[in-house]
């Protein structure tokens, strides 16, 4: 069965009132960095949440922040909608890591201007808010986009009659840019990583409230559009609510008063971590008690016993400070759901959270594009002191055995295919009438992914999709489907999964590609990280991703590996290296590096004068054939 034939979003008849929606998405938080999941940060409202819902242990993301975006807000593979990479990877290829020698087949060159590579959610899609909009409900956004920067891409656009939106893909959470002396430039690492560039309703934010701390306005920015909802006193309009903050996404900055919280938990190191939070994990039900947790890959930084005595007490602030701005989306959850709880909508309001991808690893300080200028740069116009960690005017990250603490016992973290870069934390409270499986508190096993998300949201809401077949119009536009399933019958006990034991899921982001059906899944990751080929892992006995039977089962492995051909087919993937299918060399129009932004923001004056900083793009097509 193809992952198109066994996806389905069917649409039952609506309740006498219509549920309620809001779901909240973290940027790179870990698997176990919530209390509810294992971890010993501070998170008493999405405990809270959890303890009258159901948490999910085999719930999956895309490898990366907009791909996942794309599939929430559409319920179909990212490829498809637009986001089939980051634009800001698309853009320049030195955020890849090419293996010796082959560096061409890791250019991201052959997906500039491609068909699903737009970098915004793009108009084969239905976004879900327009559909909830159309049908009736109050419809608001605040937080991250991330799925187009320019006014016709705005969340206004694509169904939101309120919005409050972070539009690229990070920044500074304190709004803090230096005043450049001189002639001194941006470094190129820099030039999309601090300006907090964000929309409301249908125009830029020429100046940001304050004072401004990112998850602190998100939430504030929602708990407005809330009590504007229900003042309006129209018992029959429900909303749908999204909530995606910025948070924990580097540079990694909290207010003091929660980085105070941490002082001293973390100076173990994170290998301490990492086995405290297993065994936690063990004791909850959230892993099996004999888990084989896959070894910590970080040959590019320094172990724990290699570090100084500084080293270590500035990678120890990075975690609290990590661990600060978890607790601070907490905070802001809980007044969202405390508003609704006092004004009697929680109980008939679905409200899930999720992380959009595995904990953030990468080791930024041994890339060739961060050295040199971009350290510079943070010395001359940051103050990176360990007293001053995690305030506006400090510019960190926490790098990859920090990372795997949070993760394991997967496989490596995010804009990787592995199990810690797309096995994400997912809790649900839900409405009257779905209470779960397990019970309140319960926790669940069951397979299934972001995109399911949409088509859960649509039959509870009693919508139907303008294109189940893929045959549909929206607006007079050719529609896809989606790929996604509802959740609905697996909820009331009326299937046993949501997904069937032969659903196929598969997953591509530059270049390290995954395909899942039942327990088997196959994995490519280029190299250093990987060995360059596929591998086979049954991830029912190793969760792991650290025995690979592909010499011991070479049949499965054929079968498994044209499943990923029909996925590329289905999905328009453009693979970065002959070993991942139909491979062709960048054209000569697709080679220049960083031209491929629609609007370049971070430029001088480009704030002031946005429509002269737009870039008219080239578009390509591409032919696909079945192989």
């Amino acid at each position: 069965m193809s992952a198109s034939q066994a996806s389905s979003a069917t649409a039952g008849a609506p309740p006498a009132k219509r549920p309620n929606f809001l779901i909240i998405v973290a940027d790179d938080l870990g698997f176990s960095d919530l209390s509810c999941f294992g971890g010993e940060i501070r998170t008493p409202n999405l405990d809270k949440l959890a303890s009258h819902g159901l948490r999910f242990t085999d719930f999956h993301a895309a490898a990366a922040c907009s791909p996942s975006r794309a599939m929430i807000l559409t319920g179909t593979d990212h490829h498809i909608a637009g986001l089939g990479n980051l634009i800001e990877w698309t853009n320049r290829s030195d955020q890849n890591a090419p293996s010796e020698g082959e560096s061409k087949h890791w250019s991201t060159a052959p997906q500039r201007g491609m068909p699903g590579y737009e970098g915004y959610l793009n108009e084969r899609v239905v976004a879900l808010p327009e559909l909830m909009k159309d049908a009736g409900y109050a419809t608001m956004m605040a937080g991250k986009w991330h799925l187009g920067l320019t006014p016709e891409r705005f969340p206004s656009q694509r169904g939101f009659e309120q919005s409050f939106a972070h539009l690229p893909a990070c920044s500074n959470h304190y709004g803090y840019e230096p005043q450049l002396q001189n002639q001194d430039q941006i470094p190129g690492f820099m030039t999309m990583s601090f300006i907090a560039l964000h929309s409301e309703d249908d125009e830029y934010v020429k100046e940001l409230p304050q004072p401004w701390y990112s998850s602190n306005g998100y939430g504030d920015a929602m708990l407005t559009y809330l009590r504007e909802h229900v003042e309006k006193q129209d018992e029959e309009k429900p909303f749908f609510a999204y909530l995606p903050f910025t948070a924990p996404h580097w540079p990694l900055q909290a207010p003091d008063e929660y980085i105070e919280h941490y002082k001293g938990v973390y100076d173990e190191g994170p290998d301490a971590l990492r086995e405290k939070r297993l065994q936690k994990m063990k004791e909850m039900g959230l892993c099996a008690e004999d888990v084989e947790p896959h070894p910590v890959v970080a040959d590019e930084v320094k172990t724990w016993a290699e570090m100084s005595v500084e080293e270590k007490a500035k990678s120890c602030k990075a975690m609290e400070v990590f661990a600060g701005m978890v607790e601070c989306i907490d905070a802001n959850v809980g007044k969202v759901v405390d508003y609704l709880e006092e004004t009697c909508e929680l109980e008939n309001t679905f409200v899930c959270f999720m992380s959009d991808n595995g904990a953030e690893g990468a080791a930024y300080e041994a890339y060739p594009i961060v050295q040199g200028s971009m350290i510079q740069h943070l010395q001359k116009y940051y103050d990176n002191s360990l007293e001053n960690l995690g305030r506006g005017n400090s510019f960190i990250w926490y790098g990859p055995r920090w990372a795997q603490a949070a993760t394991a016992p997967s496989r490596l973290y995010k804009a990787f295919t592995t199990e810690g870069g797309v096995r994400v934390p997912f809790l649900a409270k839900f409405p009257e009438g779905y209470e779960g499986t397990g019970g309140k508190g319960g926790i669940s096993s069951t397979f299934s992914t972001v995109m399911d998300l949409a088509p859960t949201i649509l039959d509870m809401a009693g919508i139907k999709h303008p294109s189940p077949d893929g045959k549909g119009t929206y607006q007079g536009r050719p529609v896809v489907s989606m790929r996604g399933r509802s959740m609905v019958p697996f909820l009331k006990g009326e299937e046993k999964g949501v997904h069937p034991e032969d659903f196929i899921q598969g997953w591509e982001t530059c270049g390290r590609a995954a395909v899942r059906c039942g327990d088997y899944k196959i994995v490519f990751i280029p190299k250093p990280k990987g060995p360059e080929k596929w591998q086979l892992y049954n991830l029912k006995k190793d969760p792991g991703e650290i025995h690979d039977l592909a010499d011991q089962d070479p049949e499965r492995l054929k079968k498994m590996i044209k499943m990923w051909d029909q996925y590329v087919l289905e999905t328009g993937v453009v693979p970065l290296a002959p070993a991942l299918g139909q491979w062709m060399e960048a054209m000569e129009a697709q080679m220049p590096e960083d031209v491929w932004m629609e609007y370049e923001y971070w430029k001088d004056g480009a704030r002031d004068e946005p429509e002269k900083f737009r870039r008219e793009l080239p578009r390509f097509t591409r032919e696909i054939k079945a192989m």
